[in-house]
Protein backbone atom coordinates (compact mmCIF):
# COMPACT_ATOMS: atom_id res chain seq x y z
CA UNK A 1 0.00 0.00 0.00
CA UNK A 2 1.45 3.24 -1.17
CA UNK A 3 1.28 6.30 1.38
CA UNK A 4 -0.86 9.14 0.01
CA UNK A 5 0.46 12.44 -0.55
CA UNK A 6 -1.06 16.28 -1.34
CA UNK A 7 1.72 17.74 -4.16
CA UNK A 8 2.34 21.42 -3.78
CA UNK A 9 2.56 22.69 -7.54
CA UNK A 10 1.89 26.48 -6.23
CA UNK A 11 -1.62 27.57 -7.95
CA UNK A 12 -3.18 24.36 -7.15
CA UNK A 13 -2.16 20.62 -5.57
CA UNK A 14 -2.19 16.86 -6.60
CA UNK A 15 -3.37 14.21 -4.61
CA UNK A 16 -1.16 11.18 -5.29
CA UNK A 17 -1.36 7.56 -4.48
CA UNK A 18 -5.22 6.54 -5.12
CA UNK A 19 -4.29 6.07 -8.46
CA UNK A 20 -1.19 6.30 -10.40
CA UNK A 21 -0.96 9.30 -12.76
CA UNK A 22 0.51 9.49 -15.96
CA UNK A 23 3.06 12.03 -16.86
CA UNK A 24 3.56 11.94 -20.97
CA UNK A 25 6.94 12.59 -22.74
CA UNK A 26 7.48 15.43 -24.70
CA UNK A 27 10.84 15.78 -26.45
CA UNK A 28 11.56 18.35 -27.94
CA UNK A 29 15.20 17.63 -29.08
CA UNK A 30 16.76 15.93 -32.24
CA UNK A 31 19.14 13.10 -30.30
CA UNK A 32 16.70 12.12 -27.59
CA UNK A 33 17.63 7.97 -27.53
CA UNK A 34 13.90 6.95 -28.14
CA UNK A 35 11.95 9.63 -30.34
CA UNK A 36 14.61 11.94 -30.78
CA UNK A 37 13.79 14.05 -33.86
CA UNK A 38 9.93 13.04 -34.23
CA UNK A 39 8.48 16.59 -32.39
CA UNK A 40 11.33 18.63 -33.02
CA UNK A 41 9.28 21.32 -34.48
CA UNK A 42 7.09 23.70 -31.60
CA UNK A 43 4.62 23.28 -33.96
CA UNK A 44 4.74 19.03 -33.90
CA UNK A 45 5.92 19.20 -30.53
CA UNK A 46 2.49 21.43 -29.21
CA UNK A 47 0.63 18.50 -31.42
CA UNK A 48 1.98 15.86 -29.56
CA UNK A 49 1.75 17.69 -25.99
CA UNK A 50 -2.06 17.95 -27.11
CA UNK A 51 -2.45 14.57 -28.82
CA UNK A 52 -0.89 13.02 -24.97
CA UNK A 53 -3.25 15.21 -22.98
CA UNK A 54 -6.51 13.98 -24.86
CA UNK A 55 -5.01 10.23 -24.13
CA UNK A 56 -5.27 11.24 -20.68
CA UNK A 57 -1.57 12.38 -19.77
CA UNK A 58 -2.15 13.71 -16.24
CA UNK A 59 1.17 15.75 -16.69
CA UNK A 60 2.96 16.27 -19.80
CA UNK A 61 7.01 16.62 -19.17
CA UNK A 62 8.52 19.25 -21.93
CA UNK A 63 11.91 18.51 -22.42
CA UNK A 64 14.50 20.27 -25.09
CA UNK A 65 17.89 18.50 -24.13
CA UNK A 66 18.79 14.82 -24.36
CA UNK A 67 20.47 12.77 -21.34
CA UNK A 68 20.34 9.37 -22.87
CA UNK A 69 23.91 7.95 -22.29
CA UNK A 70 27.13 9.65 -23.54
CA UNK A 71 25.35 13.09 -24.04
CA UNK A 72 27.22 16.00 -22.91
CA UNK A 73 25.65 17.43 -20.19
CA UNK A 74 26.38 20.10 -17.24
CA UNK A 75 26.06 23.86 -16.33
CA UNK A 76 29.07 24.79 -18.43
CA UNK A 77 30.07 21.99 -21.10
CA UNK A 78 26.70 21.09 -21.86
CA UNK A 79 26.21 20.46 -25.51
CA UNK A 80 22.94 22.65 -25.33
CA UNK A 81 22.81 26.02 -24.21
CA UNK A 82 20.89 27.40 -22.13
CA UNK A 83 20.04 29.77 -24.94
CA UNK A 84 18.97 26.64 -27.73
CA UNK A 85 17.06 25.01 -24.88
CA UNK A 86 14.97 27.93 -24.13
CA UNK A 87 14.45 28.33 -27.84
CA UNK A 88 13.22 24.82 -28.29
CA UNK A 89 11.03 24.32 -25.12
CA UNK A 90 9.15 27.72 -24.58
CA UNK A 91 7.17 27.73 -27.32
CA UNK A 92 5.91 24.75 -26.93
CA UNK A 93 5.30 25.09 -22.98
CA UNK A 94 3.62 28.58 -24.20
CA UNK A 95 1.72 26.66 -27.11
CA UNK A 96 0.48 23.96 -24.96
CA UNK A 97 -1.22 25.99 -22.08
CA UNK A 98 -2.57 28.10 -24.57
CA UNK A 99 -5.12 25.52 -26.43
CA UNK A 100 -5.14 23.81 -22.85
CA UNK A 101 -5.09 26.27 -20.20
CA UNK A 102 -6.03 23.69 -17.80
CA UNK A 103 -3.08 21.05 -18.74
CA UNK A 104 -0.44 20.84 -16.01
CA UNK A 105 3.44 21.26 -17.62
CA UNK A 106 6.59 19.81 -16.70
CA UNK A 107 9.97 21.34 -17.43
CA UNK A 108 12.50 18.48 -17.88
CA UNK A 109 15.85 20.82 -17.07
CA UNK A 110 18.63 20.85 -15.11
CA UNK A 111 19.39 24.63 -15.75
CA UNK A 112 18.00 27.12 -13.39
CA UNK A 113 18.18 29.93 -16.35
CA UNK A 114 15.73 27.60 -17.95
CA UNK A 115 13.56 26.33 -15.48
CA UNK A 116 12.65 30.24 -14.34
CA UNK A 117 11.92 30.98 -17.81
CA UNK A 118 9.37 27.61 -18.07
CA UNK A 119 7.70 28.53 -14.92
CA UNK A 120 6.94 32.00 -15.74
CA UNK A 121 5.68 30.79 -19.17
CA UNK A 122 3.28 28.11 -17.29
CA UNK A 123 5.22 25.42 -16.13
CA UNK A 124 3.98 24.16 -12.79
CA UNK A 125 6.68 21.24 -12.35
CA UNK A 126 10.68 21.09 -12.89
CA UNK A 127 11.94 18.14 -13.34
CA UNK A 128 15.22 17.84 -12.79
CA UNK A 129 17.09 15.02 -13.39
CA UNK A 130 20.25 16.00 -11.67
CA UNK A 131 18.93 16.41 -8.11
CA UNK A 132 19.89 19.81 -8.17
CA UNK A 133 23.59 19.28 -8.47
CA UNK A 134 24.83 19.85 -12.26
CA UNK A 135 23.62 23.87 -11.71
CA UNK A 136 24.53 25.21 -8.34
CA UNK A 137 22.37 27.62 -9.04
CA UNK A 138 18.90 25.49 -9.33
CA UNK A 139 17.97 24.88 -5.94
CA UNK A 140 17.84 28.68 -4.86
CA UNK A 141 16.41 29.28 -8.09
CA UNK A 142 13.51 26.60 -7.55
CA UNK A 143 13.49 27.82 -3.96
CA UNK A 144 11.67 31.19 -5.31
CA UNK A 145 9.40 29.81 -7.35
CA UNK A 146 5.86 28.88 -7.18
CA UNK A 147 6.21 25.06 -8.63
CA UNK A 148 6.57 21.55 -7.46
CA UNK A 149 9.74 19.91 -8.07
CA UNK A 150 10.77 16.49 -9.22
CA UNK A 151 14.27 15.83 -7.67
CA UNK A 152 16.11 12.34 -10.07
CA UNK A 153 18.84 10.34 -8.60
CA UNK A 154 21.68 9.78 -11.30
CA UNK A 155 25.37 8.49 -11.22
CA UNK A 156 27.93 10.41 -12.49
CA UNK A 157 27.12 12.09 -15.86
CA UNK A 158 25.92 10.31 -19.14
CA UNK A 159 29.34 10.42 -21.05
CA UNK A 160 30.90 8.50 -17.94
CA UNK A 161 28.14 6.28 -17.53
CA UNK A 162 29.76 3.42 -19.52
CA UNK A 163 32.98 3.73 -16.97
CA UNK A 164 31.23 3.35 -13.85
CA UNK A 165 31.36 0.65 -11.30
CA UNK A 166 29.12 -2.13 -9.84
CA UNK A 167 28.27 -1.07 -6.60
CA UNK A 168 27.41 -3.86 -3.84
CA UNK A 169 23.92 -2.45 -2.79
CA UNK A 170 22.44 0.36 -5.49
CA UNK A 171 19.37 0.53 -3.58
CA UNK A 172 20.68 1.38 -0.92
CA UNK A 173 22.59 4.13 -2.34
CA UNK A 174 19.88 5.61 -4.42
CA UNK A 175 17.83 5.49 -1.13
CA UNK A 176 20.84 7.71 0.81
CA UNK A 177 21.97 10.13 -1.98
CA UNK A 178 18.22 11.09 -2.36
CA UNK A 179 17.97 11.76 1.37
CA UNK A 180 20.83 13.97 0.91
CA UNK A 181 19.63 15.72 -2.17
CA UNK A 182 16.05 16.46 -0.59
CA UNK A 183 18.02 17.50 2.53
CA UNK A 184 19.92 19.91 0.71
CA UNK A 185 16.79 21.29 -1.09
CA UNK A 186 15.00 21.65 2.15
CA UNK A 187 17.94 23.72 3.50
CA UNK A 188 17.81 25.91 -0.02
CA UNK A 189 14.20 27.00 1.02
CA UNK A 190 12.15 24.26 -1.07
CA UNK A 191 8.86 22.81 1.11
CA UNK A 192 8.70 19.73 1.55
CA UNK A 193 5.04 19.60 0.12
CA UNK A 194 6.93 20.44 -3.11
CA UNK A 195 9.03 17.74 -3.66
CA UNK A 196 8.90 14.27 -5.60
CA UNK A 197 11.82 11.88 -5.66
CA UNK A 198 12.52 9.85 -9.06
CA UNK A 199 15.20 6.78 -8.39
CA UNK A 200 16.23 7.63 -12.23
CA UNK A 201 16.05 4.35 -13.78
CA UNK A 202 19.00 3.32 -16.19
CA UNK A 203 20.73 6.98 -14.98
CA UNK A 204 24.16 5.68 -14.11
CA UNK A 205 22.83 1.95 -13.06
CA UNK A 206 23.95 -1.06 -14.88
CA UNK A 207 21.04 -3.65 -16.77
CA UNK A 208 21.12 -5.69 -14.03
CA UNK A 209 21.19 -2.80 -11.08
CA UNK A 210 17.47 -1.87 -12.13
CA UNK A 211 15.86 -4.94 -11.26
CA UNK A 212 16.36 -4.79 -7.92
CA UNK A 213 15.34 -0.94 -7.74
CA UNK A 214 12.22 -2.22 -9.68
CA UNK A 215 11.58 -4.67 -6.99
CA UNK A 216 12.25 -2.77 -3.85
CA UNK A 217 10.86 0.38 -4.96
CA UNK A 218 8.71 0.55 -1.41
CA UNK A 219 11.87 0.85 0.25
CA UNK A 220 11.97 4.37 -0.65
CA UNK A 221 8.48 5.21 1.29
CA UNK A 222 10.24 5.52 4.20
CA UNK A 223 11.82 9.28 2.52
CA UNK A 224 8.23 10.19 2.93
CA UNK A 225 8.04 11.78 -0.45
CA UNK A 226 6.19 10.74 -3.79
CA UNK A 227 7.59 9.01 -6.24
CA UNK A 228 8.03 8.92 -9.89
CA UNK A 229 8.95 6.73 -12.27
CA UNK A 230 10.15 6.47 -16.03
CA UNK A 231 11.44 3.20 -17.35
CA UNK A 232 9.68 3.57 -21.32
CA UNK A 233 11.55 2.19 -23.55
CA UNK A 234 14.61 2.17 -21.09
CA UNK A 235 17.50 -0.48 -22.38
CA UNK A 236 17.25 -2.66 -19.39
CA UNK A 237 13.97 -3.58 -20.13
CA UNK A 238 15.56 -4.37 -24.11
CA UNK A 239 17.83 -6.57 -22.46
CA UNK A 240 15.25 -8.61 -20.08
CA UNK A 241 13.12 -9.14 -23.96
CA UNK A 242 16.59 -9.95 -25.78
CA UNK A 243 16.66 -12.74 -27.49
CA UNK A 244 19.97 -14.89 -28.84
CA UNK A 245 20.97 -11.77 -27.06
CA UNK A 246 19.68 -9.05 -29.88
CA UNK A 247 17.57 -6.68 -28.00
CA UNK A 248 14.44 -5.06 -29.72
CA UNK A 249 14.89 -1.41 -31.26
CA UNK A 250 13.52 1.29 -28.41
CA UNK A 251 10.34 1.40 -30.72
CA UNK A 252 9.24 -2.92 -30.23
CA UNK A 253 9.75 -2.37 -26.44
CA UNK A 254 6.09 -1.43 -25.77
CA UNK A 255 4.94 -4.50 -23.87
CA UNK A 256 7.90 -4.83 -21.57
CA UNK A 257 7.35 -1.13 -21.12
CA UNK A 258 3.68 -1.74 -20.12
CA UNK A 259 5.37 -4.68 -17.26
CA UNK A 260 7.68 -2.55 -16.00
CA UNK A 261 5.25 0.71 -15.29
CA UNK A 262 2.66 -1.67 -13.95
CA UNK A 263 5.28 -3.27 -11.51
CA UNK A 264 6.11 0.30 -10.85
CA UNK A 265 2.88 0.92 -9.85
CA UNK A 266 2.29 -2.17 -7.75
CA UNK A 267 5.62 -1.61 -5.48
CA UNK A 268 5.26 2.06 -4.96
CA UNK A 269 5.55 4.40 -7.75
CA UNK A 270 3.03 7.49 -7.49
CA UNK A 271 3.34 9.17 -11.22
CA UNK A 272 4.48 7.09 -14.11
CA UNK A 273 6.87 9.08 -16.88
CA UNK A 274 6.15 7.59 -20.13
CA UNK A 275 5.88 7.57 -24.06
CA UNK A 276 3.19 5.68 -24.35
CA UNK A 277 0.04 7.66 -22.79
CA UNK A 278 -2.60 5.83 -23.66
CA UNK A 279 -1.72 2.27 -23.10
CA UNK A 280 -0.19 2.98 -20.35
CA UNK A 281 -3.29 4.31 -18.22
CA UNK A 282 -4.84 1.85 -19.32
CA UNK A 283 -2.86 -0.97 -18.16
CA UNK A 284 -2.21 1.49 -15.03
CA UNK A 285 -6.22 1.65 -14.01
CA UNK A 286 -6.03 -2.73 -13.29
CA UNK A 287 -3.10 -2.22 -11.56
CA UNK A 288 -4.32 -0.14 -9.52
CA UNK A 289 -7.35 -1.99 -9.19
CA UNK A 290 -5.82 -5.26 -8.39
CA UNK A 291 -3.31 -3.22 -5.87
Amino acid sequence: MRPVFTWNLGSRSLELGKRTLVMGIVNVTPDSFSDGGEHFTPEAAVAHALKLHEEGADILDIGGESTRPGAKVGFQDAAVDQKEELRRVLPVIVGTKKAQPEAIVSIDTYKAGVAKAAVQSGAEIVNDVSGMTWDPEMAATVAKLTCGVILMHTRGRPDEWASLIAVPDLVTLVRRELRERTERAVMAGIKRDRIALDPGFGFGKRGEENYPLLRRLHELHELRFPIVVGVSRKSFIGRALANDGNQPETSDRLFGTLGAEVAAALTGAHVIRTHNVKSSRDALRLADIAG
